[in-house]
């Protein structure tokens, strides 16, 4: 049997009830070189039996015999890949049709222009929120980096987007050389993405969006046994390990950074992803790492992002929930001012 192009690894975990049209959207693509690696745990989250779509030839079912969360599942699927590349997605996505004849066209083309191929492509996605189709936080970055293949060193700025394994390839020779592996935890994609971009010899782009997130919630689905909201901070500090020591890609610190602080931010403001109770602890985590990882000459971004950037680096929790609070009386009093105006 040939070797195919790409290895999708897919996680089993279904919250959502989406891993049979999840399956079906990956079984109809009209490029035929991939295979599909299923890697189920014993946790809740599951299913006993897989939907009928699973019996494909196609696919193949990995069973774990202890409860290792998403991380590991993929780690397991990577694992007993046999493709030239990996694509890690899960069972709240939707592969648009005709996406891996284009990604295969993508890495065509580059091999015949002479850049050879790329340890790591990266592609455009949509998410759907609240009936809306919205683009992925990459798009803007993706369609300024043009056609050819690309260092790191050239385009810094990409590790300013977020960090998602599921928009983007990963050379199966590379994961296995820099033996790249999903970490314990929440939040594991964000290592392991950042190490795959720093080690790759050659990147390139396909600006083109052909994988859908169908995230009825917004919050990290659940990691390894015991993970927690606080994995982040860890995680990042993994992130920021790879540059030290790193001359050539210094430029992409301020890129790594802002990253890491939208994160914390976007993760603090999240209604029911940190506890009440933690809030306070949370907030001053990320207020220090903001501190002590804040690369010399940073600007922060304008608008109320950089007032929120400035309330995290002076380390005031009081002064940031008074902010917020704040903020929620002015837009309700200009709320009714305007219905008023209508009235």
């Amino acid at each position: 049997m040939p070797e195919p192009l790409i290895s999708v690894v897919l996680p089993a975990h279904d919250q959502q009830g989406q891993l049979s049209s999840c399956l079906e959207s990956i079984l109809d693509q009209s490029f035929g070189g991939f295979e599909v690696l299923v890697v189920a745990d014993p946790s809740p989250q599951c299913p006993d039996e897989l939907p009928p779509v699973a019996a494909d030839p196609r696919v193949t079912l990995l069973r774990l015999n202890a409860v290792v969360g998403v991380g590991r599942c993929r780690n397991a699927g990577a694992a007993r890949a046999t493709g030239r590349h990996l694509l890690f997605l899960d069972s709240d996505h939707l592969v648009e049709p005709g996406a891996f004849l284009a990604l295969a066209d993508r890495l065509r083309r580059l091999e015949a222009d002479g850049d050879g191929v790329p340890d790591v492509l990266l592609f455009g996605h949509t998410r759907v929120q609240a009936g809306r189709i919205w683009p992925g936080g990459a798009a803007e970055l993706l369609t300024q980096a043009g056609p050819g293949a690309f260092v790191l060193p050239d385009r810094p700025e990409l590790l300013g987007a977020p960090a998602l394994a599921w928009d983007r390839l990963i050379s199966r020779r590379l994961w296995t050389e820099q033996a790249l592996a999903f970490p314990e935890g929440r939040y594991e994609e964000v290592p392991l993405v950042h190490h795959a971009m720093l080690t790759a010899g050659r990147l390139a782009v396909l600006d083109r969006e052909l994988v859908q997130l169908r995230r009825r919630e917004t919050v990290h689905p659940a990691g390894s046994p015991g993970s927690s909201q606080f994995d982040l901070f860890d995680q990042y500090e993994r992130s920021f390990e790879l540059l030290d020591g790193r001359d050539d890609v210094e430029a992409a610190r301020a890129f790594l950074f802002a990253r890491m602080i939208r994160h914390y931010l976007f993760v603090f403001d999240l209604a029911g992803c940190v506890a009440r109770a933690e809030r306070p602890q949370f907030f001053h985590r990320a207020a220090e790492h903001y501190q002590r990882r804040l690369p010399q000459g940073f600007k922060r971004p304008g608008g109320r992002e950089g007032v929120k950037f400035s309330l995290l680096a002076g380390g005031s929790y009081s002064a940031f929930e008074l902010a917020k609070l704040s903020h929620i009386a002015r837009t309700a009093v200009t709320g009714l001012a305007n219905r008023g105006s209508a009235a």
